[in-house]
């Protein structure tokens, strides 16, 4: 399906892809986390679409994964940033998850290991890319040096600072190798983020999730933003752009991240590869058993 044949989704006043880019966005400090750009509906319209576009997603995705079987070499890299609490967890169950786990290869970044510490910054994803045929899930992602890098001098910024040039001729080569790059990074308010820490420690079944160094990191609030935005300024390109998502909507986010995969997939203008073999000799095989 050529763009131009592409009609809205329901409840979508803009493309999505086009009303959630960081160049159509304000900055990031002034960004209203719990806004929904280009979206009329609410939440149950929300999440009603989510369930629908989500069987619409892994048509897709079920086909970038046939065509990869087939030697086709493409795929899709989403990756997601996002201050603590912004829902990256979220957005890789209540989204991966709506596609068939095989046609998936998730990764989430931490604190690097001393084997990555050995390498250059990027070794370590570059072990991570998905395959031909897959979607790839990066939560957390090689923004990690420098956002979290930047903000605590944890290298000098003679080395930090050259990263962008970095990232963006990864990117560059990515994208020419047939893979597809899926930018968002998603925007929380300190007020939701507080709500969510609060609940966290009220849920035994969520202490897992809270991290005292969260309380720590938001010390760093200010810092985190300009950092945020010297990437959506250096790395914002025409091959692998920024998109800006609200994040204190969590069904607004979830539903935006799934209309940028749809996106991202009907622009490779897949369709389902043709046999391997002699389909009337394989037709009539089957026949006869």
């Amino acid at each position: 399906m050529g763009k131009s044949e592409r009609s809205l989704p329901d409840g979508w006043t803009t493309a999505p892809a086009e009303a959630l880019l960081v160049a159509n966005a304000a900055p990031v400090a002034e960004y209203d986390p719990s806004s929904t750009p280009g979206y009329s509906g609410d939440k149950n319209a929300g999440t009603a679409a989510l369930a629908k576009r989500g069987e619409y997603l892994a048509d897709l995705q079920e086909m970038l994964f046939a065509n990869g079987r087939a030697g086709d070499n493409r795929s899709v890299l989403l990756v997601i940033q996002g201050m603590d609490t912004a829902g990256k967890g979220g957005i890789v169950r209540h989204v991966g998850g709506l596609v068939d786990p095989q046609g998936l290869a998730i990764k989430g970044f931490g604190k690097p290991t001393p084997e990555e510490l050995s390498h250059d910054f990027l070794w370590r994803i570059h072990r991570a890319l998905p395959s031909a045929g897959k979607i790839g899930i990066f939560d957390r992602s090689h923004y990690e040096d420098v956002l979290p890098v930047r903000v605590h001098h944890l290298v000098p910024e003679s080395v930090w600072s050259k990263r962008y040039d970095l990232i963006n001729q990864f990117e560059r080569e990515l994208v020419d190798a047939g893979t597809t790059v899926v930018k968002v990074a998603l925007v929380v308010s300190p007020d939701e983020q507080k709500q969510r820490l609060t609940d966290r420690l009220a849920d035994p079944t969520k202490f897992w999730k809270y991290n005292p160094g969260d309380v720590d990191e938001r010390g760093f609030w200010d810092e985190y933003l300009q950092a945020y935005q010297a990437i959506f300024d250096l790395t914002n390109t025409d091959y692998a752009p920024w998109h800006i998502i609200g994040a204190d909507r969590k069904w607004f986010s979830r539903l935006a991240v799934c209309e940028l995969l749809i996106d991202a997939l009907e622009r490779l203008d897949l369709d389902w590869p043709d046999a391997d073999f002699d389909l009337e000799r394989e037709r009539a095989r089957v026949a006869a058993l």
